[in-house]
């Protein structure tokens, strides 16, 4: 009866009036004791609201009604359907959607009800792969910082692949945890892609200089990469399939993560390339001294020029005791760089002048890199402290920007 008198009332009341009374009526439905009949008949009110002109009333009846799991279906996914500013405190609270409901949702609504949906807690990954699929911009930014949202590794290298471009993606997406090594190389990729176009448009250098200073940046942080990866040696073997299938797999890549006191690397495109198995490629990098590690190298299909300086390093390496060493960070060892050079240089071979000038250019970042340390160094007062547990090395795209941008002044 009292339901009944409501929808007579509100035929003749103003919106603000209405607004409060549709909630009072919401909260009555969810909270109090009401019989089948009157339960019905407030079901009924409720439902005609959704047709009242004024979106004070319908958005009243959304945020009552949001975060109960006992709201009708049918009204949720009306308002959820509703005009923007209406939908969403349903899109992003209520537990009555379902997976379906919230697809048909993120493919209809606009950017603040796709973000609506992206903020969710807890949101499955099929969700996350609509979004991912026909997001825009912002929701997907949303999407990438909400740390509830199970997003599969393929969703996110979707997001990536639509709006890799866009800085502030990129961050999001790299701020989640435990991202994968291929898609920490996707997202170095698309930086090192997007830098370039930028100094290339702006005429602060020539295309080649471009491509050669966003090579060499990407090979740097690939190589930080595998330097975080420790022996998980799925993870480096992925890795290497991915460089692989973007080209990105190449000489000066292995030389640099093997100069930088690291052979999993190395070992890992032996094995990817030849089709050798991982054992077999390490026994043969070990016994290098022999044939098979030569025929390995012409089987992996590797540059000739490569084989002399990686037999050095690899020499030099077993000589020191330091193959593989823990403590791993991906910066290039001049200790490393200069005894590889002056085997080079020794062998008189003009086939490795381009290798020989390769050294040098590492052997110039690294003199640089020990400059900074140890200025820094001079900067900082001397304090004693406990030696920390070795912490996760992260890409800095703000480092990778700089440096790109360093060269182009």
């Amino acid at each position: 009866m009292i339901v009944r008198s409501f929808v007579a009332w509100s035929e003749t009341a103003c919106a603000s009036q209405k607004a409060l009374a549709t909630a009072a009526l919401a909260r009555a439905y969810l909270q109090s004791e009401l019989g089948d009949s009157e339960r019905g008949d407030a079901d009924i009110a409720m439902t005609s609201l959704l047709d009242d002109g004024s979106p004070v009333v319908r958005r009243a009846l959304a945020e009552a009604l949001a975060d109960s799991d006992a709201a009708p279906h049918h009204i949720i996914v009306a308002l959820a359907n509703d005009q923007s500013d209406i939908a969403l405190p349903v899109l992003r609270r209520s537990p009555v959607l379902t997976q379906g409901d919230l697809i048909d949702c993120a493919a209809i609504g606009d950017t603040f009800a796709q973000s609506a949906i992206a903020l969710r807690w807890d949101l499955s990954a099929p969700v996350c792969a609509a979004l991912a699929e026909i997001g825009g911009r912002e929701a997907l930014i949303a999407l990438a910082v909400n740390s509830d949202a199970r997003i599969a590794e393929a969703s996110l290298a979707r997001m990536l692949e639509r709006f890799g471009d866009d800085g502030e993606m990129r961050e999001a997406i790299l701020s989640r945890r435990n991202l994968s090594p291929c898609l920490r190389a996707r997202i170095v990729d698309a930086t090192v892609r997007s830098l370039s176009a930028f100094v290339t448009g702006c005429d602060w250098m020539s295309e080649e200089r471009a491509a050669r200073a966003g090579r060499e940046a990407r090979e740097k942080a690939v190589v930080i990469i595998a330097s975080d990866l420790e022996d998980r040696v799925t993870d480096i073997r992925d890795l290497v399939s991915y460089l692989r299938g973007s080209s990105q797999l190449t000489g000066a890549l292995v030389l640099r993560s093997l100069l930088s006191g690291d052979c999993r690397l190395l070992e890992a495109a032996l094995a990817e390339l030849s089709g050798f198995s991982a054992a077999r490629v390490a026994g043969l990098v070990r016994t290098r001294r022999g044939a098979g590690f030569r025929a390995l190298f012409g089987r992996a299909g590797l540059p000739d020029w490569l084989f002399a300086p990686v037999n050095a390093a690899l020499a030099v390496m077993e000589e020191r005791g330091d193959r593989g060493a823990a403590n791993r960070d991906g910066a290039l060892h001049r200790g490393l760089i200069e005894p590889v050079l002056a085997a080079c240089e020794g062998l008189d071979d003009q086939d490795l002048a381009p290798v020989i000038a390769m050294l040098r250019r590492f052997q110039a970042e690294a003199a640089r890199e020990e400059a900074r340390v140890a200025t820094r160094h001079f900067l900082t007062p001397v304090m004693i402290a406990p030696q920390p547990v070795r912490p996760r090395v992260d890409i800095d795209l703000d480092a990778i920007e700089a440096e790109i941008l360093r060269d182009a002044a």
